[in-house]
């Protein structure tokens, strides 16, 4: 088990709280890294294979992440451990469970993440009324059906080819993880003039040079089949979607796809982060000595914590679309315009924009974490 003081440091964590309800079979942990700004917000990620020092992680970007968003809410995250595909009767108990064991835990609001989806936030809220990425049934905006995250991703992709040498009309797109962020960014930026050459999901790579069909492979998704289902292309195995030759590459499924040992095989000029913490540092600072362009993941994947944080206020969709749009654009292009005035990775200047909003609301508080 990682060690939770080996985390530690001036933004956090505030307290790391451990679940667990055998009679429910419910396990999980619940880290809330940092409140200066005010209550964090953070999806609960369910997984067999979860961990401590992967919840700790995800916190702290969720931390930057609405800072650098300028929300006023700090960072949380839960991980839970178990199967998302356990039937849905045995889910439900086990997200109503978590529900009313961090009842009490006002500093932290649930969101969705891998895993979870807008009925499981509604099964939180009928519980405890503390959730966002609601049902439009329950006044949400379900932001992975209207692929809030997806949308973002597609702005700062834009913005970030400004610092590159090419432009999207042509460009070759590779997604790893076709899932709700994936399909989404995608979807957005073929009707921009990307071409989608490689996407792969849980099991396999779809790879066709000559482009993929998007609406085929989402309308497959939604019918419950994978990617290796796409009638055509070359069928690879799942990992061989970081030896795709393109020219973005967006990682949208799981932590540390991409590290020290394997970056290397990247044959992209940009990376967009849609996944939390997908690349290692080492990975990100080998891409950035090539000369590879980076969009840190808490800048480039904000849409959606923008999107329930607007939710939780009462905001129309319109509205929030706007503002992701906005702030978004506005955050890429200073964080890559100060990587390139200051000879730094985008990461280091990213985290030190966000960083530099914690501390200021740190210093407004009599206790700074709480």
């Amino acid at each position: 088990m990682a060690d939770v003081f080996a985390f530690v440091d001036d933004l956090g964590p505030a307290r790391v709280i451990h679940v667990h309800e055998p009679s429910a079979g419910l396990r999980a942990v619940l880290v809330v890294d940092n409140v200066a700004r005010g209550p964090s917000i953070g999806g609960v990620r369910m997984a067999t294979d979860v961990t401590l020092e992967e919840c700790i992680r995800l916190a702290r970007a969720m931390t930057l992440k609405n800072a650098a968003a300028g929300l006023p809410h700090g960072g949380g995250k839960v991980v839970l451990y178990g199967n998302p595909r356990t039937p849905e009767p045995d889910k439900e108990l086990l997200i109503r469970a978590l529900s009313c064991a961090l009842r009490d835990e006002r500093a932290y609001i649930f969101g969705p993440d891998m895993g979870t989806d807008e009925t499981c936030m509604a099964w939180v809220k009928d519980e405890i009324d503390r959730a966002v990425g609601l049902p439009r049934a329950l006044g949400g905006i379900p932001l992975d059906e209207i692929g809030a995250t997806g949308w973002g991703i597609s702005h700062v992709t834009e913005v970030a080819l400004r610092f590159c040498d090419f432009d999207l009309e042509g460009a070759r797109l590779v997604v790893q993880g076709f899932g709700a962020v994936g399909r989404h960014s995608v979807r957005y930026l073929a009707r921009k003039g990307a071409v989608l050459v490689g996407a792969a999901d849980s099991s396999s790579t779809i790879y066709d040079a000559r482009g993929l069909d998007v609406e085929t492979l989402i309308a497959l998704k939604r019918q419950g089949a994978g990617v290796s289902d796409y009638p055509g292309g070359e069928r690879l195995a799942r990992d061989a979607v970081i030896d795709l030759d393109c020219d973005i590459w967006i990682p949208a499924a799981r932590p540390d796809v991409v590290t020290g040992s394997n970056a290397h095989r990247l044959q992209t000029r940009l990376v967009v982060e849609g996944a939390n913490i997908p690349l290692t540092q080492e990975a990100e600072v080998m891409l950035y000595q090539r000369g590879v362009v980076c969009v840190p993941d808490f800048i480039a994947n904000a849409g959606g914590v923008i999107c329930g944080a607007m939710e939780y206020r009462g905001a129309s969709e319109a509205a929030t679309f706007d503002a992701i749009e906005g702030q978004l654009r506005r955050n890429t292009e200073e964080v890559l315009e100060t990587a390139l005035r200051e000879g730094k990775p985008p990461r280091v200047a990213a985290v030190e924009l966000a960083t530099r909003r914690v501390k200021t609301a740190m210093g407004l508080r009599r206790w700074s974490l709480y």
